[in-house]
């Protein structure tokens, strides 16, 4: 791997917390981020489809210095660009950005690369050998990113997380939109290894306590998961 880069071959999804200045409020990404980190985020995508290329670099670096020491990989949403300038961990795409052939062939072989599904469709023509993870979304209703499709609720995300299983065996799974300590763990039991999150620490007046309600919510699914299995 990269010397740069916290990323060591295996991703952990538990907790994977979604920020961007649309979502800080009046308070500052990088002390967001590094306070879900410390409350138990696994892993950080900084999320910024508006601002300039000069302060998304800023800040990547920002956070990419307080996130590394703690072992969390920033992810950055979209912008190869940024990722590579910033030394991020690595890039999630959704259907509409880069193709995620160039997006890997621009990223090399040992960074992150994330990919958004909504369908049977989209897993079928997705290749598995260039990606690290897959997000499916969104589950339920949300208002912290606009999504032309309506959510699919927990029957339809487990039935695209078993089309995931099928297509690419082993490859880590997420969920996102509108998910909460409260849902976390059927979303685990529908299939996934990890909920992709924003408002539900974003919008938390402790955040650290927030990732560390969901982490303990999303170990009992699956732990839940593994003693059924």
């Amino acid at each position: 791997m990269t010397s740069d880069s916290v990323y060591s071959g295996f991703l952990d999804l538990r907790v994977y917390f979604v920020i961007g200045p649309g979502h800080a409020g009046d308070r500052p990404v990088v002390d967001l981020a590094g306070q879900a980190a410390e409350g138990g985020a696994t892993a950080v995508q900084l999320r910024d489809k508006a601002g300039d290329t000069a302060a998304l670099v800023a800040r990547a670096r920002a956070l990419k210095a307080v996130l590394s020491p703690l072992g969390v990989p920033l992810i950055v949403n979209d912008r190869v660009d940024v990722a590579l300038a910033a030394e991020a961990d690595g890039v999630h795409i959704g259907q509409r950005d880069m193709a995620a052939a160039d997006a890997r062939r621009l990223l090399g072989p040992d960074r992150i690369l994330g990919l958004t599904v909504q369908s049977a469709a989209e897993i079928a023509a997705m290749d598995p050998d260039i990606l690290d993870y897959v997000s499916i979304g969104g589950v339920f209703a949300t208002a912290s990113k606009q999504n032309p499709h309506p959510p699919i609720g927990l029957d339809g995300l487990a039935r695209l997380a078993v089309a995931a299983a099928e297509k690419a065996p082993g490859l880590p799974v997420c969920a996102i939109a509108g998910i909460t300590a409260e849902t976390a763990g059927a979303v685990i039991a529908a299939g996934c290894d990890g909920v992709a999150v924003v408002s539900a620490i974003a919008a938390a007046p402790d955040p650290a306590a927030a990732a560390r309600g969901l982490g303990a919510a999303v170990d009992r699914a699956l732990g839940q998961r593994r003693a059924r299995a």
